[in-house]
């Protein structure tokens, strides 16, 4: 592979058409996928769900015994190199282990953050001692992992960290001093991933023990939610750390903790998709046979409604989550082996825009799932042994971890800003082949789902639209300007949901013909209809405070006229209807 495929590649999608060829989709799968997520399907059924008690009151020994059989199954190794110890698998089945564990609520989150961001900084960054030491325990289980970098005066602005680091005058040792808060498995973690500040100044990695003097846990927090992981402080008080425990470069501790979070985010958008499917699944068993009026609840067209809703945002969740898992798996694949920092770092930095849509989209999916699962169970809902009120309360911290969605947004459109700024794109002439194609668009053909992928185009160039709106209204300080970037952002997201969820329908029709995708079609056109209409809001509501008086109104007529063309994909109800009993005869998610 080439050191980065093209200058542009991240971010493209907000720019350039897909290639639909292109495009990796869960019908793509291999057997060893099947395989993987399987295995770690009847560990979560079979294992962890049945102690759903006793890790929801917070058996800690319990959730440790049970990581370790994750361990020994090997659910722990998937992302480290079998060099190590582990399985040395792709991205996309880290994604199928994250999706499949999802419904176990705290042990989840507990094992995701293990084999994430507790992990796979010592895989990417660690020297040949280093991971020699501590991978194989990490993939085994033998040993556990967190990932200390939030503060009481750090959080979303991470690197303003007081933790500091200062070296013995031996050179034996740094000594850590200072404080680390809301550290998931604190309290049964062997090894903790702490950034800190050497002389105060320089950001930096290193790799603690758990037995190191001068460390010690505050009390365990009394959460909402995700009671299940072990959530505390950890304190350094002049804890003398081994200098070959600096992990990657002094002062490049930055490079580590951010990158490592894109994975992160990508890692809790599989986590939220599988847990959304979960959810619908509760709603699908429950309104089957809750009777009201004389006969189920499903049977109400209001509750078909609500069911098709969540299935058509679930189908364009997954699609976007497995298109990332395989642009992250081409960019990172040949990178276990490498010692070059800096080419590791610009390599897992090339998708942190789609990262943070899958972060943002995956945990909003799962919050509007949650409450929609809760309100098809009434009563019912709030009654703990029908599990619907835990997956309430796990599901809000979705849109906290790895940098809130806000945080996130912000994000999303700041990276492209970014490329124009260093020549990587023009953005000037994609602007303004924008608006020649708002203004004069090529009439809708008779192609396969051309009506749908026509959808596709007409919100990318709303969105480069807008963003060239913003950056004549603001200049340099558009970075200031949140709200605008925010209202981008959600363009972004509707774009690449939309776009995934479209060309994975585009190629399944090609494979398979459009009667055998009936339900994919149905579920694609579900979901885009309302992207176009939240397309046109934003686009609306960013015109109105962007263009200048003399072309203001002209330009909401142009967005209006266009967004007009995809109003309707087929009647709703009828469409919506449909989905629900293809649906209900599955019992279950499908596509």
């Amino acid at each position: 592979m080439e050191e980065v495929k093209t200058a542009n590649r991240g971010a493209g999608f907000l720019f350039t058409k897909l290639i639909p060829e292109t495009l990796y989709t869960p019908e793509d799968f291999t057997d060893e996928h099947i395989l993987i997520g399987r295995t770690a399907k009847q560990f979560a059924e079979k294992m962890v769900k049945p102690e759903k008690d006793r890790i929801e009151n917070q058996d800690f020994e319990l959730v440790t015994d049970l990581l370790r059989k994750a361990g020994g199954l090997g659910l722990l190794a998937h992302s480290i190199p079998e060099k190590y110890g582990g399985l040395g698998l792709d991205k996309i089945s880290k994604g199928i282990v994250g999706e499949s564990i999802a419904s176990t609520g705290g042990y989840g989150v507990a094992h995701s953050n293990h084999t994430c961001i507790a992990t796979l900084p010592i895989t990417y960054f660690g020297t040949p001692e280093q991971k020699e030491k501590y991978l194989p325990k990490l993939a085994s289980g033998e040993y556990i992992g967190a990932y200390c970098l939030t503060e009481p005066n750090a959080g979303s602005d991470a690197l303003s960290s007081q933790t500091t680091a200062v070296l013995n005058q031996e050179g034996t040792h740094y000594i850590l001093n200072g404080t680390k808060i809301y550290i998931t498995n604190a309290v049964f973690s062997d090894t903790f991933i702490v950034y800190a500040k050497v002389d105060g100044q320089h950001f930096t990695a290193f790799i603690v023990e758990r037995d190191t003097p001068g460390l010690s846990l505050g009390p365990e927090e009394n959460k909402m939610g995700i009671k299940g992981s072990s959530t505390r402080s950890v304190i350094f008080e002049d804890c003398p750390v081994p200098a070959n425990q600096l992990l990657g470069e002094v002062g490049k501790g930055h490079i580590i903790a951010l990158n490592v979070l894109n994975l992160g985010r990508f890692n809790l958008g599989s986590a939220c998709m599988g847990a959304s499917k979960t959810g619908l699944k509760k709603a699908i068993q429950f309104t089957g046979e809750r009777k009201q009026f004389g006969k189920s609840i499903g049977d109400f067209p209001a509750t078909k409604e609500k069911i098709a809703k969540m299935a058509g945002r679930i189908y364009a969740a997954e699609s976007l989550q497995y298109r990332t898992a395989n642009l992250l798996e081409e960019s990172l694949a040949d990178l276990y082996d490498s010692s070059d920092l800096k080419l590791i770092g610009k390599r897992m930095s090339e998708y942190a825009t789609e990262c943070a849509i899958c972060k943002v989209f995956g945990s909003e999916t799962l919050d509007y799932a949650a409450d929609e699962v809760l309100q098809l169970h009434g009563g019912a809902g709030f009654i703990k042994e029908y599990g619907v009120e835990q997956m309430y309360r796990d599901s809000r911290i979705n849109r906290i971890f790895e940098g809130t969605n806000e945080i996130n947004r912000l994000l999303i459109p700041t990276h492209l800003f970014r490329k124009a700024l260093k020549g990587d794109i023009d953005l000037a002439a994609r602007v303004e082949e924008a608006v020649v194609q708002l203004s004069k668009p090529e009439p809708i053909g008779q192609g396969i789902f051309e009506k749908e992928r026509a959808a596709v185009d007409t919100m990318r160039n709303l969105f480069l639209l807008n963003a060239g709106l913003a950056y004549e209204a603001f200049g340099s300080s558009l970075a200031h300007e949140q709200e605008a970037l925010m209202k981008l952002a959600d363009l972004a997201i509707a774009l690449y949901a939309s776009e995934s969820a479209v060309y994975r329908t585009y190629k399944a029709i090609q494979e398979n013909g459009e009667e055998k995708e009936e339900l994919k079609i149905l579920q694609t056109r579900t979901f885009i209809e309302g992207a176009i209409w939240d397309a046109e809001r934003l686009s609306r509501q960013l015109v109105s405070e962007l263009a200048s008086e003399g072309k203001r109104d002209q330009l909401i007529g142009l967005v209006i006229r266009e967004c007009g063309r995809f109003s309707s994909f087929g009647k709703e109800s009828a469409r919506n209807r449909r989905i629900a009993e293809l649906v209900y005869d599955k019992g279950e998610y499908c596509c």
